[in-house]
């Protein structure tokens, strides 16, 4: 038979795998009885852990929310995921959460098997990340956030707009959004009587917060694609929409974050909704795509499309006719 703190640290990491664990089953994966079973639930209780039981076939064992958190107790996969995110975290946009991931990165190199941790250091290594623009949001703020759009409550908030006025708001929180480095809040403003999209940096909430409300369809269904095209009608000086001759799902992973919205157009095309700061710099972003597309507004994009496109012939055929060629070096790479 096992030793008995072994025993509780197995029992311990077979309850959260499971909605329910009935006694026999934890006693067969244990090798003790149900008599044994029972007793050590009673220690892990006493330990301070929530173990829920329910009599009957349907009943049995399940580990609740209580006063201690369980050890966790990972796979080598899930221990090298865990610490390669909270690496990233160290460089996150949330304010207060490098403190925090790096408080857990040095609880887990401390517990590590030197495999697993080498092969953490090799991926930390290996990754590097372009530094992203977009301030900072504060942890506490986001959580406050989050157990308002759970519990549907509602918020009161001072807001600094782009030209620094500040503005008092009462909301019902829909969703929080993050497009690329900055988080977005979706809400309904009930003083506007309409939708409208917060930059949680430039919030500050008061109390106490609003009442309970029952929550209202965000328009088209989408949360994201709401944020998105709302603040791509703030930054874009030029919105264009296209159609793409490709399903969306071959598009997807060519549009960095916030750079537009794609809506399925049939099997085989889609509809983007994009912008950009000149016509000139939305072609060019459109060619990109390498995908044939056209234009449904507006009209000025496809006449810019069209010089671009000449062009970019005529350099294609300059650079023919005068044989001249860019030397590549041995690898492959520009020389």
């Amino acid at each position: 038979m096992l030793d008995t703190s072994v025993r509780l640290l197995r029992l311990l990491a077979l309850l959260p795998t499971r909605p329910t664990w009935s006694g026999p089953e934890l006693a067969e994966r244990l090798g003790v009885t149900t008599r044994t079973v029972r007793s050590d639930v009673e220690r892990l209780r006493i330990l301070g852990y929530e173990v829920r039981s329910a009599p009957g076939v349907a009943g049995g064992y399940r580990l609740g929310s209580g006063t201690a958190l369980p050890p966790l107790l990972l796979d080598d996969e899930e221990a090298t995921v865990v610490t390669v995110a909270l690496r990233a975290a160290v460089a996150g946009s949330v304010t207060g959460a490098e403190d925090a991931a790096l408080r857990a990165l040095g609880k887990l190199d401390t517990v590590l098997p030197s495999r697993l941790r080498a092969r953490a250091d090799a991926l930390r290594a290996a990754v590097a990340s372009a530094p992203e623009a977009g301030s900072g949001v504060d942890a506490g703020v986001l959580a406050e956030i989050a157990t308002a759009v759970a519990s549907r409550t509602g918020l009161r908030l001072e807001y600094r707009a782009h030209d620094g006025t500040t503005t008092s708001r009462a909301v019902e929180p829909y969703r929080l959004v993050r497009v690329g480095r900055r988080w977005y809040l979706l809400a309904f403003d009930l003083d506007r009587d309409d939708w409208r999209t917060f930059r949680v940096d430039r919030l500050r909430l008061r109390t106490p917060g609003g009442r309970r409300f029952v929550p209202r369809p965000v328009p088209g269904g989408d949360a994201v694609a709401h944020v998105v095209r709302g603040v791509g009608s703030v930054a874009w000086a030029y919105p264009a929409r296209v159609r793409l001759h490709a399903p969306a799902s071959a598009v997807a992973d060519r549009l960095a974050p916030g750079s537009g919205v794609l809506v399925d157009d049939g099997p085989d095309a889609c509809v983007l909704e994009a912008g950009g700061t000149s016509l000139v710099q939305l072609a060019g972003f459109l060619l990109g795509l390498d995908v044939d597309l056209t234009v449904l507004a507006p009209p000025e994009l496809a006449a810019t499309l069209a010089r671009v496109g000449d062009r970019a012939a005529r350099a294609g055929r300059s650079r023919g006719a005068s044989g001249a060629g860019v030397e590549r070096a041995p690898d492959g790479g520009v020389g």
